[in-house]
């Protein structure tokens, strides 16, 4: 039976890959909850996300099967995988909510990661694309709150609100960080220019 790899097996793995996309001069993010725990968010236990543009993909790919991990083409749409050592790595061109372009790339703030210089997903995007995922077949909240309540302070709510509107589940999400205390109430994008309720003039009696 296999075991979940362990967090410095995660780090050794993630030094690697930077180093190679580097190499390769691809273009890339660290994304996902490793991208959290860089700027201060709890610690994730097997999670290694890796965001490329769609055109990059590809030859991101690649570049780590020649770097010697083992590169799989999952059924899945939007993402690639390489295993290196027991760790899986998410090479994610399409994540949900979320279209890779270069701005996303000019968002992030490279900044060191294991000591090895490394482009971080904005705290935003990071959790645009986990809300967005969101769905009744996959509904945990426990992660999005850790990372809420460690990053409050970092993150636009109102920005993020804004971007997450459509799904019920990340509504859900905004209820739960008011309600425990996490963050003050965060106003209703629609509220203020398209109000539910409206008064209408009473028609005058002839």
């Amino acid at each position: 039976m296999s075991s979940e790899p362990t967090f410095d097996a995660i780090c050794a793995t993630l030094k690697v890959a930077v180093a190679t996309l580097r190499e390769a001069r691809v273009p890339f993010l660290l994304g996902g909850s490793l991208a959290a725990w860089a700027r201060g968010g709890p610690r994730p236990q097997n999670d290694l996300d890796l965001m490329v543009k769609p055109e990059d993909a590809e030859r991101a790919l690649g570049a780590l099967a020649e770097a010697g991990m083992r590169p799989a083409n999952p059924p899945e749409e939007w993402l690639f995988k390489a295993w290196h050592n027991g760790v899986l790595i998410d090479l994610i061109f399409e994540p949900a909510g979320l279209t890779m372009t270069d701005e996303v790339l000019a968002r992030a703030e490279s900044m060191p990661v294991m000591a090895i210089e490394t482009p971080v997903m904005a705290i935003e995007d990071v959790l645009a694309t986990k809300l967005c995922a969101l769905d009744e077949h996959s509904l945990d909240y426990s992660a999005l709150l850790g990372i809420a309540r460690a990053l409050r302070e970092q993150i636009d709510w109102q920005a993020l609100r804004e971007r997450t509107l459509p799904s019920p589940y990340a509504e859900a999400f905004f209820t739960l960080v008011r309600e425990l205390g996490i963050v003050p109430a965060v106003s209703h994008p629609e509220r203020s220019s398209h109000p539910r309720v409206r008064v209408l003039p009473q028609a005058e009696s002839g």
